[in-house]
C-alpha cells in the first residue's frame, strides 16, 4: 500500500530524480519557464515552491538551505534578489502549471511550468524579436553590399 507516501518516483533511482529536479528549477529560476511532462511538471512545482520560500526569509540560514539544492550560485542570487522579492506579497501559488501539447517522438503529455507573475512580457518578446529581425536584415544588406563590391572588383580584374 501506499498509504502516506508523497511524491513521484518517476521511474528513476533516488540521485538520479534529485539530480534531475536540481537542474530543473535552476532552469526554471534562470528562464522563467520550462516546458517538462505532466508528472515532472507537478513535482518541480513542489520542489521550486519550497525553495522559494526559503528566498523569501532572506537570512544566511535560508541561503544556505537552497545551496543545497541549487549548487550554482548565479541562481541562488538571482533566486533571492529579484524572484522572492517579486513574491514578497504572494503566500503561496508562485508557479503555475500548463498543459500544452503531445510530444511527437513519444506522444507524452507536456507541460508549461512558470512562475506566476514574473512571466516574460508579449512587448518585451516582441521588443526581442524587432531587434533580431533588424540584425538579420543588416547582415543581408552588408552582405549584399559586399557581394556586389566583389563583383565590381572581379569585372574590373577581367577587363
Amino acid at each position: 500500500m501506499r498509504h502516506r507516501k508523497h511524491g513521484r518516483r518517476l521511474n528513476m533511482k533516488t540521485a538520479h530524480r534529485k539530480a534531475m529536479f536540481r537542474n530543473m528549477v535552476s532552469s526554471l529560476f534562470q528562464h522563467r519557464r520550462i516546458e517538462t511532462t505532466d508528472a515532472k511538471a507537478k513535482e518541480l512545482r513542489a520542489v521550486a515552491e519550497k525553495l522559494i520560500t526559503f528566498a523569501k526569509r532572506g537570512d544566511l540560514h535560508a541561503r544556505r538551505q537552497v545551496l543545497r539544492s541549487i549548487p550554482d550560485q548565479k541562481v541562488v542570487h538571482e533566486l533571492f534578489e529579484t524572484i522572492a522579492p517579486a513574491m514578497a506579497e504572494r503566500s503561496g501559488g508562485y508557479t503555475r502549471v500548463i498543459k500544452s501539447r503531445r510530444r511527437p517522438g513519444d506522444n507524452a503529455a507536456l507541460s508549461l511550468v512558470e512562475l506566476v507573475g514574473l512571466e516574460p512580457k508579449i512587448e518585451e518578446m516582441e521588443e526581442k524579436l524587432e531587434t533580431k529581425r533588424q540584425k538579420r536584415e543588416s547582415k543581408e544588406t552588408a552582405m549584399q553590399q559586399q557581394m556586389a563590391a566583389q563583383q565590381a572588383q572581379s569585372a574590373k580584374d577581367e577587363k
